[in-house]
């Protein structure tokens, strides 16, 4: 009876394993490519909510209506005899700032915070994609969403104003203008793509990384207004000395003091960058003042402020994959 004990022992330790039907997946594994596309679509999902309740929808939607208003306004104003109100690229430029930071502040977390403060990485990393891949994707789904905020309502404004046009130079005038539009807006989306993904990546918690958008954008945005006035505020008192001692208006040179405010917010840079390349300024809508050959500066430093987001979005993965 002793002899047996051992072996009683040994297949109670062992256990029994049982047919639960699982099977081998045999069919076609479509690799690296698939994983990031498939990526990116759930995260171009992910910014506007979809997949998620109604909540995560509230601010996509209300931010995506509040841009699109000004375009419907217009065709409305057309359709009753009124000439065009809204512009494609200057395309009602406070609304466009506040809203798109508003947007991005709290949809690029969503993104790439919760994964962050969920500990799935690694999930990611033990599949064959690369620690590159899922910033790329990452970034093209959030460029191609805040893409879709701004361009949609430039197509609506476009749509709505050449059905109130009359005769094809007409349409074709408004067709010249829109494409440089678009242009503008894809300038836009990549850049605000990255600025907020790289700003949300360094935390996860997603409060903390919403406040950081938000701030970064507002504060220096503020910056640059407060150093226009300044400046503003010294070129009234040189027309008014200018009138008094001629008996005439002279117009002043813009100082260089003027034109360098404009480099500390992306929204200034946004429309130095379009003045420069459209050769003329528009007046109210703009941020700052024309900056004539200064404005290749301005295209500089925001593509120096591109590159260096992306570098440091990159390299926050690299680093994620390492301690994961």
């Amino acid at each position: 009876m002793p002899a047996d004990t051992p072996t009683a022992t040994t297949g109670a330790a062992a256990g029994v394993i049982h047919d639960l039907g699982y099977r081998r997946y045999d069919g076609p594994r479509l690799g690296r490519a698939q994983m990031v596309r498939a990526l990116a679509w759930h995260s171009f999902r992910s910014a506007f909510g979809f997949g998620r309740g109604a909540k995560a929808k509230i601010v996509p939607v209300i931010a995506f209506v509040a841009l699109l208003l000004p375009a419907v306004v217009n065709a409305a104003s057309m359709a009753n005899g009124n000439g065009q109100l809204v512009f494609y690229d200057t395309y009602q430029p406070v609304l466009r700032d506040l809203v798109m930071t508003i947007f991005v502040a709290v949809q690029a977390p969503e993104l790439v915070s919760r994964d962050l403060r969920s500990r799935v990485l690694p999930l990611y990393f033990a599949r064959p994609i690369k620690t590159s891949d899922y910033p790329l994707a990452k970034y093209l789904a959030f460029t191609a969403a805040c893409a879709v905020m701004i361009e949609v309502p430039l197509l609506v404004l476009y749509l709505g104003t050449i059905v109130n046009a009359h005769g094809g130079a007409a349409v074709w005038a408004q067709t010249r203008e829109f494409i440089p539009g678009l242009l503008v807006g894809l300038m836009w989306a990549v850049v605000l793509a990255a600025i907020s993904l790289f700003l949300a990546s360094l935390t996860g918690r997603r409060a903390f990384a919403t406040g950081t958008v938000a701030i970064f954008f507002l504060a220096t945005y503020t910056l640059a207004e407060i150093l226009l006035q300044v400046e503003n505020h010294g070129i009234r008192q040189q027309q008014a000395q200018s009138i008094q001692n001629a008996g005439h208006f002279v117009a002043p040179a813009v100082p260089m003091a003027e034109k360098v405010s404009g480099l500390f917010s992306p929204f200034t840079l946004f429309d130095g960058v379009r003045m420069w390349l459209s050769g003329h300024g528009t007046g109210q809508s703009d941020n700052v003042l024309y900056p004539g050959s200064f404005g290749a500066v301005y295209a500089l430093v925001l593509l120096v402020l591109l590159g260096a987001c992306l570098v440091g979005l990159f390299a926050r993965y690299r680093k994620a994959a390492r301690l994961s």
